[in-house]
This record gives structure tokens, C-alpha cells and sequence, in this order.
């Protein structure tokens, strides 16, 4: 579904990705784990058009990527949840969610897939009047994971979803990108807590300052004592 091939970027003289490669397959949760400054946002920023590659092609269903501009990407099936979660502080839930769906004009399937989203996330819900700024740490996660599915992505990038929750919370959204992703969406996962996104994961490419490291099956990650020594604390 998406291929990233030799990916070179550099923000002025600094060269931040260097000549990666990888690819997500339909239907799969992939991760991408490393230290910070390993380029982990720079990649889905650039896939999502934010960051222009110097080098280096990315396609999404055949399509070439390089050249389209970010606010057509989501019209193409990619939605980006990011670091941050950058919600509309300023206004409600409802209509945070609401702006996901700008990109369509299909009402009743708007209707259809807002409930939908009750459903995975009714604190959401109980919260749909509140102003967006006004909700905890995980609750804005959650909204921008339902705002970004709301655009009714094939691929959702996901960078950080975890960043600065509490463990509980940590296992709510985890269980909740499970979810998504049973429901159909293929889920490109950027995340710190190495653990848990090998745990959820088909596969995992391993970064190190602008390299991919290692590759491989998820579950042989977990095990590897390389990935242990430098990520689980093993």
C-alpha cells in the first residue's frame, strides 16, 4: 500500500533521513521505533507532504507522492494524528470531528460515521459540547484519532500516541489502535514505548539517526537482544 524508497531529507544542511526504505502492506499495523532524533515524525511528515524529500521516491497505492501538496494527501486515503495531537484547542469536540470530515460531502455517511466514532470512543461522547482544550491528555488523543478518522482514511499515520499519558490510559489507546485497525485501516505507527507497539504490531523497522537498523517480524523484535539492550530495558 505504501512504499518509501531510498528517502533522503534534509532540513537545511542537516541531512535527517538518509536513504531509508520500507514498506506497509495493506491491512497491517507497522511501527517505526528509535531513539529521538531518529527521524521517526520527520518520516511520516514527509509522507504526509509536510517536508519535501530531497531524495528518494514515496507512493501510496502505486501512486507517486512527491510532488502532490499535504492538503491532497488526505483526499488520497492518508490521515496523520500528530506528535502534539494539535487539535482545535478553541473549539468543541463535535466540531473538531467535524472538520475531519471537510473533506467529504456525503452527510448521512458523515452521520453514520461520527456515531461510529461514539462508539469506539464515548468518552468522546459524554465530551461532545466541550470545548477540546479543555479535555485530559488522553481524551485529546482520542478526538485526534477520531477527527483524523473521520476523513475515512485507508492509512493512518499515527507519531506518539502514547507521549505524556498515564499507564492506563497508555493500554486504552493501544487497545483502541487495535480496534481501529480490525475495522479495516492500515496503521503506520510511530512510538517511543517500544513494548507496546511491538506488542500490537505485524512489523517494525528499527531507526537510528536517519538509518533503518533493523527490520523484521514484530514479534522477533521483542526477542532480539540488540532491540532488548537499547529499547525494553532488557
Amino acid at each position: 500500500m505504501l512504499k518509501v524508497k531510498d528517502l533522503n531529507v534534509h532540513y537545511g544542511k542537516i541531512h535527517a533521513i538518509k536513504g531509508i526504505s520500507f514498506e506497509v502492506n495493506k491491512g497491517e499495523i507497522v511501527t517505526l521505533i528509535g531513539a529521538n532524533g531518529a527521524g521517526k515524525t520527520t518520516i511520516l511528515q514527509t509522507i504526509s507532504g509536510l517536508l519535501k524529500p530531497s531524495e528518494g521516491m514515496i507512493s501510496f497505492e502505486g501512486e507517486n507522492l512527491n510532488k502532490v501538496p499535504a492538503h491532497q494527501i488526505p483526499v488520497m486515503g492518508i490521515a496523520h494524528v500528530p506528535e502534539g495531537r494539535r487539535i482545535f484547542a478553541e473549539m468543541t469536540v463535535f466540531e473538531n470531528l467535524q472538520m475531519g470530515a471537510y473533506i467529504r460531502n456525503d452527510k448521512l455517511q458523515i452521520q453514520e460515521d461520527m456515531e461510529k466514532i461514539f462508539l469506539n470512543f464515548p468518552r468522546l461522547k459524554e465530551r461532545v459540547k466541550q470545548i477540546a482544550g479543555t479535555l485530559s491528555g488522553g481524551e485529546q488523543q482520542m478526538l485526534a484519532m477520531g477527527r483524523a478518522l473521520m476523513t475515512r482514511p485507508k492509512l493512518i499515520l499515527l507519531d506518539e500516541p502514547s507521549m505524556g499519558l498515564a499507564p492506563l490510559l497508555v493500554d486504552e489507546i493501544f487497545n483502541m489502535i487495535q480496534t481501529v485497525n480490525d475495522a479495516g485501516t492500515t496503521v503506520l505507527l510511530v512510538e517511543q514505548n517500544a513494548n507496546k507497539a511491538l506488542h500490537i504490531a505485524n512489523r517494525a523497522y528499527v531507526l537510528e539517526t536517519g538509518y533503518v537498523k533493523l527490520s523484521g517480524n514484530a514479534r522477533d523484535l521483542l526477542v532480539n537482544p540488540e532491540v532488548q539492550q537499547a529499547y525494553l530495558g532488557g
